[in-house]
């Protein structure tokens, strides 16, 4: 309890010395940023000193002990009662950090003997204050639904890869990452756990108040192509207007042009064989030769966070328009140098299998154009594989506007990619690694 109160000392003194002490609106954008990122390490700090109380507080208010118990003492039906109107958070949230303390707290042997915490890497990271209390949870879930499965070697490595990859994540990118974790470590489960997922796909259409509603719920391999169309429609209309003057610009909303998209599909299928959107329309499944002939093991969809089994790409395969992963060979060239100043689809493809959609902000490959890392008409730099990101019309002109800096190491998938940020977000300027490399595992 001393570490983790000297912890939330410390994490105060930063929040003081970043300007928390002055009224918000005084701050620069640079203050901001540094109160909010102080506020978040604080929180952290708060969170990992209370982990273990609430974890003692869920032992000693166990079913069990019947009237005895804790919070039943206290008038409360459950710990997470108990500690969720103390503390004013929700029960889903005191349910978690009272199952992260259960993880990270020290245990003995029945002969008294110390043991590490069962999730020890989780415990040192939360400790630190990296690891806020949902990643943890996430993690912890997701390692403990494994170990039945797993390996406690492969689990303890992936737990360590963890730990060192979440912190700094958004929730997408986190589920992202767990999704791909538990397909690494379980490639037989992938199977029945797309076909459960398939089991409880639906479309509700209702109708009220002059408005028609619908509520869809698919499976990676049934929204695959759903998405896919969709997305070409709409990214088409969003490249328009990049390009377009004030007058000739497309008003409508993202959500109205998915709407709008989904009726023309619909209008289209009633009358005729075509669709508007092309060969734009098509489901690129990456995954390699071994497993598909195997059939076991997990291919990735772009645009889609949830792995698929090999059987879905079989399916996917028969019924749509399906690009594999494996680019390249003696007929299409992928490295153009400075002859041209476009990439080209089989180069974006390519690119798209290293940063798995926009490498700022995670938007799907159909979304994303190729951007020369080293600008082709100031920098001279070629239009190569080594030189080309991914990166949604939004990004492309954040990182032209506001400063920021991409360096790629390596080259094809392997290949790593970092956002260096401008000094008024981050004087230091620490690189940030971005694309699919943030969710490799190697465990």
């Amino acid at each position: 309890m001393t570490n983790s109160l000297a912890g939330i000392a410390e994490a105060l003194e930063a929040l003081a010395a970043a300007g928390a002490e002055r009224s918000p609106e005084s701050l620069t954008a640079a203050e901001l940023v540094a109160v909010n990122n102080a506020y978040g390490a604080l929180r952290r700090r708060v969170d990992a000193a209370f982990a273990p109380v609430a974890a003692e507080i869920a032992r000693q208010s166990r079913r069990e002990l019947g009237k005895e118990s804790l919070a039943k003492r206290q008038g409360f039906a459950s710990p997470a009662a108990l500690i969720s109107t103390t503390t004013g958070t929700g029960i889903g949230e005191a349910l978690r950090i009272v199952q992260v303390g259960e993880a990270t707290a020290p245990r003995m042997t029945l002969t008294g003997d110390p043991l590490p915490a069962k999730r020890q890497f989780v415990a040192a990271s939360v400790a630190r204050g990296d690891l806020g209390v949902t990643p943890a949870a996430a993690i912890v879930t997701l390692l403990d639904r494994l170990s039945l499965r797993v390996d406690p070697a492969r689990i303890d490595k992936a737990e360590r890869q963890l730990v060192e990859l979440a912190p700094g994540m958004r929730p997408d990118e986190l589920s992202k990452l767990l999704a791909r974790v538990e397909a690494h470590l379980d490639p037989d489960g992938v199977e029945p756990r797309h076909e459960d997922a398939r089991a409880q796909r639906s479309l509700v259409i209702q109708e009220r108040d002059g408005m028609v509603t619908l509520t869809a719920k698919l499976d990676a391999e049934t929204a695959a192509p759903v998405k896919t169309a969709i997305e070409a429609m709409v990214t088409q209309v969003l490249r328009r207007n990049e390009h377009a003057s004030t007058d000739e610009r497309d008003l409508r909303s993202v959500k109205q042009l998915a709407a709008d998209a989904l009726a023309d599909l619909c209008r289209h299928g009633l009358s005729c064989d075509r669709v508007p959107t092309g060969p734009a329309t098509t489901v690129v499944v990456r995954m390699s030769l071994e497993e598909l002939q195997s059939g076991i093991g997990a291919a990735t969809i772009d645009g889609l966070d949830q792995p698929v089994s090999a059987g879905a790409v079989r399916r996917l395969a028969a019924d749509a328009q399906v690009i594999p992963c494996v680019l390249g060979g003696e007929s299409e060239m992928l490295d153009w140098g400075r002859l041209k100043r476009l990439f080209t689809p089989a180069q974006k493809l390519a690119l798209a299998g290293r940063d798995g959609g926009c490498i700022f902000c995670g938007a799907p490959p159909g979304w994303c154009i190729v951007h020369h890392a080293k600008w082709w008409e100031r920098d001279t730099g070629p239009t190569d594989l080594e030189n080309g990101v991914l990166l949604c019309t939004g990004c492309h002109h954040r990182v032209h506007d506001d400063g920021w800096e991409i360096e790629i190491d390596g080259t094809g998938p392997a290949g790593r990619v970092w956002l260096i940020p401008p000094a008024w977000i981050d004087p230091v300027r620490t690189p940030r690694l971005a694309g699919s490399s943030r969710f490799a595992l190697t465990a």
